[in-house]
């Protein structure tokens, strides 16, 4: 099967267009959401089974079925009834994934009823784009393909995310969700979900003093705090950080610092590299704008302190950095870690940065 050319981006974009059809009542007879990244497929689901009937029609006209309890036949037949008392049924396919002769779907598919709108939920990865079952969804109906984020992705989705939702969030406060809650777009949106409900009336900006209160993620340790603290050269905080890390790691998996940091230096490798150019190439260096884009940051407080730290940090030591990031990586998880705990590798890590 050919790999996708789908992004996370035209995912978040496919989704709210039909978020928005569905809002304005313009339904497909069709919804075939599958994908790999749960959110969206849920998301859709929920809002089809919310908002195409009142409460009272759903008592008769609205259906969910397992795939795995049921079987594709029995779906064409839900899906041929006529709706009771209304102008529609609703059939929900749930983990379609597991439907046994998923493809005999094909016979709805290619020639749906009018008056029913099928949603098949269709999880863990995509259905056979070659198939029938598929070029029906495709001519008749509405699909979405759900992929998940890359971690570079997370922080630009979430802002929009929370700029929805009428507020806006500091940087701190940003990178100590997406560190913390890593790429689980649905625990993040569920963890949102409960903050906005705990901000007093009238917030408009989330802090990190709110994260720490609503979270419950500590805004003196974490890993914002701790690649800050790196790049400044501040050994005794980064210990001080690592200490707090190794008296709690559950809540401070190494994999996910080493990947922060990872972060940070590969953005300074970056910003070196051009400024090299600008100097040895005569190539312009480029203006803030352009470098948020090149280093996906999200604002221009932040490369303004990137800015600061490449000057300290010459390319031979944010390479050596990169190595040894790339060798406690593997020892996250477990390879060549000889027994020694998440603290004490991440100790030694930072003690091997700062000889550097």
């Amino acid at each position: 099967m050919a790999k996708s050319t789908v992004k996370f981006r035209d995912t978040v974009a496919q989704a709210d267009r039909i978020a928005a059809e569905i809002a304005a009542r313009r339904f497909a007879p069709l919804y075939l959401l599958m994908g790999e990244e749960s959110y969206f497929i849920d998301r859709i689901a929920g809002q089809l089974a919310r908002s195409v009937l009142t409460e009272a029609e759903r008592a008769f006209n609205q259906i969910v079925v397992y795939g795995k309890d049921t079987e594709a036949g029995q779906v064409v037949n839900l899906c041929r009834q006529m709706p009771m008392m209304g102008s529609y049924q609703v059939v929900i396919l749930k983990e379609a994934q597991q439907l046994r002769g998923l493809d005999k779907l094909s016979l709805y598919t290619q020639n749906p009823a009018p008056t029913t709108i099928l949603a098949i939920c269709h999880k863990e990865k995509n259905a056979d784009k070659r198939s029938a079952f598929y070029k029906g969804c495709a001519a008749h109906g509405t699909v979405l393909e759900s992929v998940r984020p890359r971690d570079y992705e997370i922080a630009g989705w979430l802002q929009q995310f929370i700029r929805d939702k009428g507020l806006a969030i500091d940087p701190k406060a940003l990178s100590m969700l997406t560190d913390h809650l890593g790429t689980d777009i649905a625990k993040i949106a569920n963890e949102l979900r409960k903050l906005t409900v705990s901000l007093p009336e009238g917030t408009t900006r989330i802090t990190d003093a709110d994260i720490e209160t609503h979270v419950g993620i500590s805004k003196e340790f974490n890993n914002f705090e701790l690649c800050k603290a790196v790049l400044a050269k501040d050994a005794a905080r980064a210990l001080a950080i690592a200490d707090h890390f190794a008296r709690n790691p559950k809540d401070n998996p190494l994999i996910v610092t080493v990947m922060a940091l990872f972060g940070q230096f590969k953005q300074l490798f970056v910003l070196n590299y051009l400024r090299w150019q600008s100097r040895h190439k005569g190539m312009p260096f480029p203006p803030d704008a352009e470098l948020m884009r090149l280093v996906r940051v999200n604002n221009i407080y932040a490369i303004g302190e990137l800015k600061q730290y490449a000057a300290t940090w010459d390319n031979r030591k944010v390479f050596a950095v990169l190595g040894l990031l790339r060798e406690y990586d593997a020892k996250s998880k477990g390879i060549g870690a000889g027994g020694a705990s998440n603290g004490e590798l991440l100790r030694e890590l930072l003690l091997k940065i700062f000889l550097q």
